[in-house]
């Protein structure tokens, strides 16, 4: 491209990119603060001067390591997102393929009753699955906290956007080659379903990592709290700002490196499962 060409393109993204460089900054500097904040314990906090601070300390985050609770609920929500996403992602894996490739009686109709699912608001299933949880006596264990949230209705219809572009060719000859229905699912439909799986992965672990109100209702215990109650909790116990702030930093590390590590599935997975 000739050298002309290249700068009057320049010029005239020139405004975009400072749109969306002034946007980025405007987004990034909550966090920006956050940091700040937990690296400046016992001082008072006076804009702008302490969005550049001379000394930096990690006491804070000593203080929130070094905390009983804190790592309990960390462990907590580490435990409630992983075995969320494995399950999630087994269940409508499993449904996507069933809706996408079997033939059965009723399949658009039991579709579409899931499908109608999204149109229901969240908070108004709460208290039917409050009942529910509670009439099998899962309140306030980690388990009645899980079961809760693994039928999803969204997931099971991204899979099964995706599943339905999968070849019906491989799936009929690894029939005539003998294979049964769960070995097809799980050597030819679930290898080929890594991208959409990964970005799935990545919404359902950022989903149950930031849950608030179904953990906050579900567990009455301290000790079963998930990071984001606990660090609520910790505004009623007069816990320094720069160690609740240090919290919140490390509440968010995790779901930082999930994106990192798999963005690259997430952005081919995005791309690959919209409505066909």
């Amino acid at each position: 491209m000739p050298l002309s060409r290249r700068l009057t393109r320049a010029r005239r993204l020139a405004p975009m990119h400072v749109l969306l460089i002034a946007v980025a900054v405007v987004t990034a500097f909550p966090f920006y603060a956050m940091v700040m904040i937990a690296f400046q314990p016992g001082q008072a906090i006076v804009l702008p001067d302490s969005m550049f601070p001379d000394r930096l300390s990690v006491a804070a985050f000593e203080d929130a390591l070094n905390s009983q609770n804190i790592p309990q609920w960390a462990l907590n929500s580490a435990i409630y997102s992983v075995v969320s996403v494995v399950i999630v992602l087994l269940l409508a894996s499993m449904a996507g393929y069933a809706f996408a490739k079997k033939r059965f009686a009723g399949r658009e109709v039991i579709f579409w009753v899931f499908l109608a699912m999204l149109m229901i608001p969240y908070h108004l299933t709460i208290i039917p699955q409050y009942l529910i949880v509670g009439g099998l006596n899962g309140l306030d264990t980690m388990w009645g906290m899980i079961a809760a949230t693994i039928a999803n209705a969204q997931a099971m219809f991204l899979m099964r956007q995706f599943i339905y572009s999968i070849p019906d060719e491989m799936l009929d000859a690894a029939k005539i080659d003998g294979a049964g229905e769960f070995r097809i699912y799980w050597s030819i439909v679930l290898p080929q379903t890594k991208p959409i799986m990964a970005t799935l992965g990545t919404f359902v672990f950022l989903w149950h990592w930031n849950d608030f109100l179904w953990p906050m209702i579900s567990q009455q215990s301290p000790e079963n709290y998930v990071l984001t109650v606990g660090l609520n909790t910790l505004q009623e116990q007069q816990v320094p700002l720069a160690t609740m702030m240090a919290a919140a930093v490390v509440s968010f590390i995790p779901t930082l490196i999930i994106f990192i590590v798999l963005q690259r599935y997430f952005v081919r997975g995005v791309m690959m499962s919209g409505m066909k």
